[in-house]
């Protein structure tokens, strides 16, 4: 199971010009490929060809340009100046009118639809939408969350008189059928806005990261000269794609001129059916989908070639789990500032550095400063800085921006360290940082050391407000077998510690629970982790 580091990208697939319709660009150069294939549909009908459920990207791009056509009415056309909201699941609607969007030269925004209504209202708000797309099961939320005066369209039949189904838009608005509207693709320059997604907002309000149409395909041109990329490839998309993980798989593939299969939501027993019924080569998954594949004792088909795994650090557990499976895991490290990766680990790195997010992709830069803003020595902690064509422009909020940017690029807030062979390790965030009577401590560190002790699952560490230290350090466990039981102690973990870690830095306070409290997007939420600690309930 190896993979050629810096592939060579494939000269069957040059790199498109990305101020133009990629997915035109595709269609023309090879019309005959599958373009994405609907797994849910297709499994629904035991293994037969459901309508619409696979697609070339003939087939693909004509249903994007009629939706296109649809769009535009509903936008009165404001070239390059509207926002345009999806709020539904992964489906097949979602890249199509993504697409659409793109093809106008609009920017969009997915929502996610784990949030509840106040957030999202904000949300829509704060993107001041021109135009919200629903689907049948979240159009009641979307007329909810709506600003005043936005028009609410659905991608399905509709019987509610707030919401219009897109396609009677195109019925009553043009005189041509679903099948033959259409709209030119408009050229737009590459640091135009192609994209709006806001952060998970783990430690306060998630942020409106505005991605422009360079970043995108810089961003999937870095993948692939990382991962490789080989005709037959089919990336699953189990992730949801209002996140940059579900999102950057369907742009990528369209820029490969590969497939991307589509699965509704992950299930562990589905999802190993389906990467070995439609031959999946690529998937990206968080490190609990990945845990619950298995702990199903799922193991990998031939087939497949990577698993990208991000959104959240992964245990040393975890990866030495999935490598005695030979699954072929690929940590990665991104940000959605950062269109997705800035740095990707290969399995042999895993192997030889288990902690390891590897090597920054082809084209960007990753500084490690101190405090000082000093560059920091081989090995010295500091925050992580990234530049290069995969960063965003900004945000939302010009003072956000403003506060985000300094010397060398994007501050992350991020802290890690780096090897004389360019490796990156990432040991925590600087806004949580815990200083306990004066001395700093890296929670990552301390979970790190926490879970080699074999009844340890899961960890969090945070700091926990305290009279005499300022803060304490405390430690919220998964015991292994996933239940708290009394096989392992408090006191028994705070020993098992001790040779690791500085006296300071042993959590005074351990807690356990059947499972960590994360956010949507299944990062640790560490508000909430803090709250369980501060009650002490767990």
């Amino acid at each position: 199971m190896t993979l050629p580091d810096s592939a060579a990208w494939p000269t069957e697939n040059p790199v498109p010009d990305p101020s133009v319709d990629l997915l035109q660009q595709r269609a023309a150069a090879t019309p005959g490929s599958t373009a994405v294939v609907d797994s849910t549909a297709e499994r629904e009908v035991d293994g037969g060809s459901d309508a619409g459920a696979r697609l070339t990207y003939r087939e693909y791009d004509e249903r994007v340009s009629a939706d296109a056509a649809r769009l535009d009415a509903v936008v009165d056309g404001k070239e390059g100046d509207s926002r345009v909201g999806l709020l539904f699941g992964t489906r097949p609607a979602f890249p199509r009118l993504y697409f659409a969007v793109q093809r106008l030269g609009e920017t969009a925004v997915p929502l996610n639809l784990a949030l509840d209504a106040d957030t999202l209202r904000s949300q829509a708000a704060r993107a001041a939408l021109d135009c919200l797309v629903c689907a049948s099961e979240t159009a009641d939320l979307a007329t909810e969350v709506a600003p005043s005066g936005t028009p609410v369209i659905s991608v399905d039949s509709t019987d509610r008189d707030s919401v219009r189904s897109l396609g009677d838009v195109s019925g009553a608005e043009t005189d041509a059928t679903p099948d033959q509207s259409s709209v030119a693709a408009r050229e737009r320059p590459l640091d135009d806005d192609a994209l709006v997604m806001f952060t998970s907002g783990t430690t306060g309000e998630p942020e409106g990261v505005r991605l422009t149409r360079g970043n995108l395909v810089a961003s999937a041109v870095g993948s692939a000269y990382r991962l490789g990329v080989e005709p037959g490839d089919r990336w699953l998309v189990c992730l949801p794609t209002y996140h940059m993980g579900g999102l950057a798989p369907l742009v990528r593939s369209t820029l490969y001129g590969t497939t991307a299969v589509l699965q509704r939501e992950f299930d562990a027993e589905t999802t190993a059916a389906v990467i070995e019924e439609f031959g999946v080569t690529a998937v990206s998954l968080v490190p609990t989908m990945l845990t619950r594949l298995l702990d199903a004792d799922w193991s990998p088909p031939d087939s497949l070639r990577f698993v990208l795994l991000g959104g959240a650090p992964a245990s040393a557990d975890l990866l030495d789990r999935a490598l005695d499976r030979s699954v072929p895991v690929f940590p990665t490290y991104g940000l959605t500032e950062t269109t997705s990766q800035v740095a990707t680990a290969t399995p042999a790195e895993v192997a030889a550095d288990p902690a390891t997010v590897g090597r920054p992709l082809r084209g960007t830069e990753v500084s490690v400063l101190t405090e000082d803003g000093t560059p920091a020595t081989t090995g010295e902690v500091g925050e992580l800085v990234v530049d290069g064509p995969t960063v965003t422009p900004g945000y939302l909020d010009a003072d956000r921006t403003e506060a985000a940017f300094g010397p060398g690029g994007l501050h992350t807030g991020d802290l890690g360290r780096e090897n004389e062979a360019g490796r990156l390790w990432v040991v925590g965030r600087a806004d949580d940082l815990i200083v306990t009577g004066g001395e700093n401590v890296a929670p990552q560190r301390v979970a790190e050391a926490l879970g080699a002790h074999p009844a340890v699952a899961e960890v969090a560490v945070v700091g926990v407000p305290d009279e005499e230290w300022g803060e304490r350090v405390a430690a919220l466990v998964v015991p292994e077998d996933g239940s708290v039981t009394d096989d392992v102690t408090a006191a028994e973990l705070r020993e098992f510690v001790r040779d690791d870690l500085a006296d300071f830095a042993v959590p005074k306070t351990v807690e356990f629970t059947d499972s960590l409290p994360r956010t949507a997007s299944g990062t640790v939420d560490r508000e909430a982790v803090v709250a369980r600690l501060e009650s002490g309930q767990g």
